[in-house]
């Protein structure tokens, strides 16, 4: 199922050609529904090899000749110099550069618009685990979200960095964007991200050094799925924070 971000791209497209299409931070999901657009040639460019080859294996059989997936780090200013794209989508990406290039962010547009031919699509999430939530749900989500990188760190890892739709919208203007729309959309997250968050946590737990912080660790991390769960089913998700898509043109 596509999902509301991605539909909401597919609308402000309307009826333009997405002609030569560039999943800049290629995630699954990314790669996956733009794999699946009309366009003249597709390319995706991630800095992960791991995770180069789980899209690879997603996408084998929709790629033609003239499409690739390429490995890079937008650091590199030979990755894909010379190169222009109508439409260029960054999935999550700026929250995502801080695992690779931290502290790149400010630079990550200007670098984005000589490859942009047309219209830069920005997909992002609000920040959510600074300030307080003022909700049970938010709590929550804070609870999660913040015991999560605490073992990414404890790890020797770095968690993503995510950034508001206002700093965006300022600092594509300042990149030679012209933002055209901007919307967000309220998050509501299920069973699967309360998992899916804490089982991240737990496959960094077994790399502490501390075998006695670990243990510790790891009755927190279940005690808050038991929590996080419970009070998930109660409300139907948790309800807190939003994503946005933003849309902007090269000036």
């Amino acid at each position: 199922m596509v999902s509301a971000l991605f539909t909401h791209i597919e609308s402000l497209q309307d009826s333009a050609p997405w002609g030569a299409f560039l999943d800049a931070g290629s995630g699954m999901n990314s790669s996956l529904w733009s794999t699946g657009l009309a366009t003249d040639r597709w390319v995706g460019v991630t800095a992960a090899p791991g995770h180069a080859r789980q899209i690879e294996a997603a996408v084998q059989g929709r790629l033609r000749p003239q499409d690739r997936l390429v490995l890079g780090d937008w650091t590199n200013p030979e990755v894909l110099i010379g190169e222009t794209f109508d439409t260029v989508l960054a999935d999550y990406l700026l929250g995502a550069v801080e695992g690779f290039s931290p502290y790149f962010q400010p630079q990550l547009f200007r670098r984005l618009r000589p490859l942009t031919g047309r219209v830069l699509y920005v997909v992002g999430l609000d920040p959510y685990v600074v300030g307080e939530a003022g909700t049970d749900a938010g709590r929550m989500v804070q609870a999660i979200g913040r015991l999560r990188d605490a073992c990414l760190l404890l790890a020797g890892e770095t968690p993503y960095r995510e950034y508001p739709m206002e700093w965006v919208l300022e600092t594509l203007a300042a990149s030679g964007f012209e933002p055209i729309s901007a919307r967000r959309f309220g998050n509501r997250y299920r069973a699967a991200w309360v998992n899916g968050q804490l089982d991240m946590a737990v496959r960094r737990v077994e790399r502490f050094e501390d075998r006695a912080l670990a243990e510790a660790m790891s009755r927190r991390i279940e005690a808050l799925r038991a929590e996080g769960l419970a009070l998930g089913r109660r409300d139907d998700g948790l309800r807190f924070g939003a994503d946005y898509v933003i849309a902007a043109r090269p000036v």
